[in-house]
């Protein structure tokens, strides 16, 4: 990895789906080796923030930029090479089927990543062993559970090697194993200074990871600080922001896909 310095930034972002305004004004500046969780309830506009930031959904207003490159410029002068995204699993699998490994080496076709070979199979194979699933590499994803199938999806950004990982919502349907499994992959990519900005609903697990959290209310970023600071905050916030979509705390406890 290289020196620190900003990774991700968006300047004065907004996008409006339909008629709808989603994110107004959101500025950030990511820097290289944080581990950033972005908060908020249903509708505050997380998923829509993190498809901005990875290139999925373009701007209505404002800008974003992937190490210095502007997401609306030429696709060419924006080095995806250093991106993993993973979506949120949407459900079901789409029927068709796919192997584990298949799945994760699907990461390689897109954007120039890598061309299918020995060196594409020992890495889909390296992604799996990260996500604890190496054995099952030739099994069906349609035989796995959803937390499994999530994991899948990690392990394909993972394939990538990438020095940002993005990830939309990784705990949804993951049961207590699948969460600790995510969290020490997430320990490990941390260690080696990946940068990693993660969508959840609540810390559970990944509490000790995450340096920073941002978190949403209606399209705005209300609290942008070290994970500590936000309970310190929280009143304050509720103040200013009366509304349930406001996260009341942060517990540390927690009660197929879009090809990219």
């Amino acid at each position: 990895m290289g020196a620190p310095g900003p990774v991700l930034q968006t300047h004065h972002l907004g996008v409006t789906l339909g008629s709808t305004p989603v994110l107004q004004d959101v500025d950030l500046s990511i820097t290289a080796g944080e581990t950033v969780a972005v908060l908020g309830s249903n509708g505050a506009g997380k998923s829509t923030l993190i498809k901005a930031l990875a290139g999925l959904i373009a701007p209505s207003t404002g800008q974003v930029l992937l190490y210095g490159a502007d997401l609306t410029g030429p696709a060419r002068a924006v080095p995806w090479q250093k991106v993993g995204y993973a979506p949120q699993r949407v459900g079901a699998t789409t029927g068709v089927p796919a192997t584990a490994a298949e799945v994760v080496a699907s990461g390689l076709l897109h954007r120039r990543a890598l061309r299918p070979g020995r060196e594409a199979r020992r890495r889909c194979l390296e992604a799996l062993d990260q996500v604890r699933l190496g054995a099952r590499a030739h099994e069906s994803v349609q035989t796995f559970s959803g937390g499994q199938q999530q994991r899948v999806l990690i392990a394909r950004a993972l394939v990538r090697e990438p020095e940002l990982l993005i990830l939309d919502e990784p705990l949804s349907g993951m049961d207590r194993s699948s969460m600790e499994t995510l969290a020490a992959t997430l320990a490990g990519l941390r260690q080696r200074g990946v940068t990693v900005v993660v969508v959840l609903h609540e810390l559970g697990p990944l509490a000790p990871l995450i340096t920073r959290t941002v978190v949403l209310h209606e399209g705005r970023v209300v609290h942008d600080g070290p994970t500590g600071s936000w309970e310190g905050r929280r009143a304050e916030v509720l103040d200013a922001h009366p509304h349930p979509a406001v996260p009341l705390s942060i517990p540390t406890v927690p009660d197929l896909q879009r090809q990219w």
